[in-house]
């Protein structure tokens, strides 16, 4: 099968119809199957989809609702083709956007094309705004130069989506996970739609979730391999500091002053037990990482391709 194209859908009854005509539209003459994952709707989402399901519509209902990532982490799990597209079930995206991007693809040699919203039709207070600080942001801290972040429209090859390790509310930083597989993308414009029925699951609220999911991949980015080096850099510089403190103090205390009541004795006792905290953390994430990939017969690297004889 040629292609896969993986939505997660919650509460959009109304959205499955048209949604399915888009599709049917779109993507004719190419091979495909649709994996509509429905992430625990309350709305009859589930029957409408079974009432107007095409012949090539796979439907993976999940027992209740786990969130964007997880839905779409299954959808990829249960994906068949060669090619995965990952599409939002509310029309926002335009399915007909995935044969170019397909081309893109192809003619380009990536493993991946993510779409870039052009004319973005959402409130600018309460989602535009907000998303060009948190793009501009992730870009910054993570250095992956994608503009547009938060548009679920993208084409993999099978092998990368099948490896992103999706989890918790991951799905924002992707391009992210991308880089991190070592996988070739680009970003290319796309249309993007105002939402014509239903109503949006996201508000300013998820910019806190934004902000520690960012939190994390900086640090899995940079450090899910060698922990030490931030824990130990962290945890050194604080015990320095803690015992230079004390030393001084010390001699103070031996040239007869009282420190007793000084705010500096206090401190260095803080900073020189925060060092070894940090120092004794590093210790314990090295042995987690290590039993991560050892208990598992994981691989801290990803084969591309072996040429020769075995």
């Amino acid at each position: 099968m040629k292609l896969s194209v993986v939505i997660p859908v919650m509460n959009e009854v109304e959205n499955i119809k048209p949604l399915f005509a888009a599709l049917a539209s779109s993507l004719a003459g190419i091979d495909h199957e649709i994996v509509l994952v429905d992430d625990g709707s309350t709305d009859g989402t589930v029957a409408e989809i079974e009432a107007n399901a095409p012949s090539n519509l796979q439907l993976v209902v999940l027992n209740k609702n786990y969130g964007q990532t997880t839905a779409m982490a299954a959808g990829i799990d249960h994906a068949k083709g060669d090619l995965i597209a990952t599409l939002d079930g509310d029309l926002q995206n335009d399915p007909s956007d995935i044969p170019m991007m397909m081309r893109y693809l192809f003619d380009n040699d990536l493993d991946v094309v993510a779409g870039r919203r052009a004319g973005r039709q959402d409130g600018m207070i309460l989602r535009k705004i907000p998303s060009k600080i948190a793009n501009a942001l992730i870009r910054t801290l993570t250095d992956v130069h994608i503009r547009d972040y938060g548009c679920t429209l993208k084409v993999f090859k099978k092998d990368v989506a099948k490896n992103l390790g999706l989890y918790g509310e991951l799905h924002r930083f992707i391009p992210v996970l991308v880089q991190l597989y070592g996988a070739k993308m680009a970003e290319v414009d796309v249309r993007h739609h105002a939402r014509q029925f239903g109503k949006s699951k996201y508000g300013i609220g998820r910019t806190f979730k934004v902000m520690s999911d960012l939190l994390f991949m900086v640090f899995f980015q940079k450090y899910s391999q060698k922990p030490m080096h931030l824990f130990g850099t962290l945890g050194f510089f604080s015990l320095f500091i803690g015992l230079a403190l004390n030393l001084y103090l010390l001699f103070l205390k031996i040239l007869g002053e009282k420190i007793g009541g000084r705010p500096l004795l206090s401190l260095g006792i803080i900073m020189t037990f925060i060092g070894i905290q940090l120092i004794t953390t590093g210790f314990i994430a090295e042995f987690i990482m290590r039993t991560y990939y050892e208990s598992q017969n994981k691989k801290p690297y990803i084969i591309k391709k072996i040429i020769g004889k075995q």
